[in-house]
């Protein structure tokens, strides 16, 4: 490859300086949420549900704005597909990982989400007070996290999950933990599919945020038709193993289906 031409290697450099100023826009509203907004709502709003949900509201605002100045500052594109599918209510949303902004966009979908998030995540200075207010689900809850999770779906909520845990890893065959599966199994909940895809990849694991591709990088976002759970689990989760069965028959399924469209997009 011939050396880049100088507005080339200026839009890089400024794609450098966008996406530094779209993490540090990013820890300054985590801070404005924590010593301001939360606060003020925990002053003011007394019902802890009503609370919970502004604040939710107010996660899911902030996040739509984090994507607006992405876009606005020449860093990505996107497109949405299917994002009517998401106007509902309890929903068990699975979506696959290929970037560290998956779950902004996811979020700023979803005005009053649930999610299930990372230890590391829940105590990150940055994040902890919006998990805290938003009642978000952590990971290290044991036994009871399945039930949380169930619990959440059948209440109205809108339940997000990352069945791989974390980012995918470039070039290596997708794998799924069961807990997204056991939920939706022991939950008897429907599945809604959200594929997403980044090209060229970018933020991807392990990766530095600087280390840029070499032009804006393009986020898809397709919301599938639901997945019905009822195929996996009649008949079979009622005989002495079945759940167990009926949560590895959904596991490969769900690998099978976002791992095709990872292949699909190149990344």
């Amino acid at each position: 490859m011939g050396e880049r031409t100088l507005p080339a290697r200026l839009d890089h450099a400024w794609r450098v300086v966008g996406t530094g100023l779209s993490f540090l826009a990013f820890g300054i509203g985590g801070l404005v949420l924590r010593l301001c907004v939360f606060p003020l709502l925990q002053l003011g709003v007394r019902d802890p549900a009503r609370r919970r949900k502004l604040a939710r509201r107010w996660i899911q605002r902030s996040f739509a704005g984090h994507v607006w100045l992405m876009h606005t500052l020449g860093v990505l594109t996107y497109e949405i597909r299917g994002r009517e599918r998401l106007q509902r209510r309890g929903l068990l949303i699975l979506a696959n990982h290929p970037t560290l902004i998956d779950v902004v966009f996811l979020i700023s979908l979803l005005p009053d989400a649930d999610c299930v998030v990372k230890v590391g995540v829940a105590r990150n200075p940055f994040m902890r007070a919006p998990v805290r207010a938003a009642g978000y689900i952590a990971n290290d809850e044991g036994a009871g996290l399945v039930e949380d999770c169930i619990a959440a779906v059948r209440g109205g909520g809108n339940l997000v999950i990352f069945p791989e845990g974390t980012r995918s890893e470039p070039g290596q065959p997708m794998r799924l933990q069961r807990g997204a599966a056991n939920i939706a199994v022991r939950g008897r909940l429907n599945i809604t599919p959200v594929k997403i895809s980044c090209a060229p990849p970018t933020l991807v694991k392990g990766q530095k945020w600087y280390r840029v591709p070499s032009r804006r990088f393009h986020m898809s976002i397709e919301v599938g038709d639901d997945l019905p759970i009822a195929p996996f689990v009649d008949g079979v989760a009622a005989t002495p193993g079945g759940e167990v069965l009926a949560v590895r028959r959904l596991n490969d399924h769900l690998c099978q289906y976002f791992s095709g469209e990872t292949a699909r997009a190149g990344t």
